[in-house]
């Protein structure tokens, strides 16, 4: 890889990427970029060689890194620059590397309903804004008012919801935009009124979902007409494990559309699970699994 930009955020070359995503599997990234807020990032964009590939990860609640690594430079909006969320009247803006949840929480401070679906989202805004996410009867869609980031050249853009051309867990902007920032618009309602309302949703996620497993969330999006939980378990693949690398994954004993990684899984384990069950469940039933987790990086 070409010489890269110097930085005042933390630049670390051959990092390992599984301890910073959830399933805890996955190879280095050649270069691993932290910036130090987003000018730091802007000036980095600016600057970086533009055959350098980019990949922007999260909090790694809902991807799979490859055992070979991440080419070129991988992204982590991390710390207080990127996670703020402010209140103003009924808008609470909340930067990309803001918890989906924490931004539920400050919407029950302040007094504000429509936001309590983020309480079930494991992951970040910049991950939210980037897939339409949502749970429960609602989607990023039904609140935001506006978003900003930064393209793969280092300038801004600043996008209104129209402009996301949002449908179920698609987004019609650029795949290579870096979200540092999005406004969203509530209901003024009474605060313990809001804040019931996400105990209930954290409550029935911790009695539904393998949360303390080492999983990736949601693994399928739901077809038309279907539930993936369904399909996988009518195909006989909850709890059942498949290895390919290393230790095995499963699907949830709990959720039979949330993979786990059991113990020593690969991230060859997990993707090689995923796509023997979609193929199985396609010739059972002729319907099509989509993934809703996002792969990156590099085959092992």
């Amino acid at each position: 890889m070409s010489v890269l930009p110097e930085a005042r955020g933390k630049l670390l070359r051959n990092e390992p990427l599984g301890p910073f995503t959830w399933f805890r599997v996955g190879g280095n990234a050649d270069a691993l970029f932290i910036p130090a807020d987003a000018d730091d990032l802007a000036d980095f964009l600016k600057a970086l060689d533009p055959a350098v590939p980019v990949t922007v990860l999260g909090v790694g609640s809902n991807v799979i890194v490859r055992d070979g690594g991440v080419e070129g430079v991988v992204i982590r909006l991390a710390g207080r620059p990127f996670a703020g969320i402010t209140t103003e009247g009924d808008t609470i803006t909340a930067g990309a590397g803001a918890l989906d949840s924490m931004v539920a929480k400050a919407s029950a401070k302040a007094g504000l309903a429509g936001l309590e679906f983020y309480a079930g989202i494991p992951g970040t805004i910049g991950g939210a804004l980037t897939m339409n996410a949502g749970c429960y009867g609602a989607e990023t869609k039904d609140i935001l008012v506006s978003a900003w980031g930064l393209t793969r050249a280092g300038e801004r853009v600043d996008y209104a919801l129209a402009d996301f051309g949002y449908t179920y867990r698609h987004s019609e902007a650029p795949a290579d935009i870096i979200w540092i920032e999005a406004t969203y618009r509530g209901t003024p309602d009474d605060p313990e009124a809001v804040a019931a309302r996400i105990a209930e949703i954290t409550a029935r996620r911790e009695q539904t979902q393998p949360i303390r497993d080492k999983t990736g969330g949601s693994t399928f999006k739901n077809p038309p007409g279907h539930s993936s939980w369904k399909l996988v378990d009518e195909a006989g693949w909850r709890g059942k494990l498949f290895t390919a690398t290393g230790g095995g994954a499963m699907f949830s004993e709990l959720h039979s559309n949330f993979m786990i990684n059991p113990g020593e899984a690969t991230a060859a384990d997990i993707e090689g699970l995923g796509d023997v069950v979609r193929a199985d469940v396609l010739a059972k039933t002729g319907v099509q699994l989509d993934w809703e987790i996002k792969r990156i990086g590099r085959p092992g």
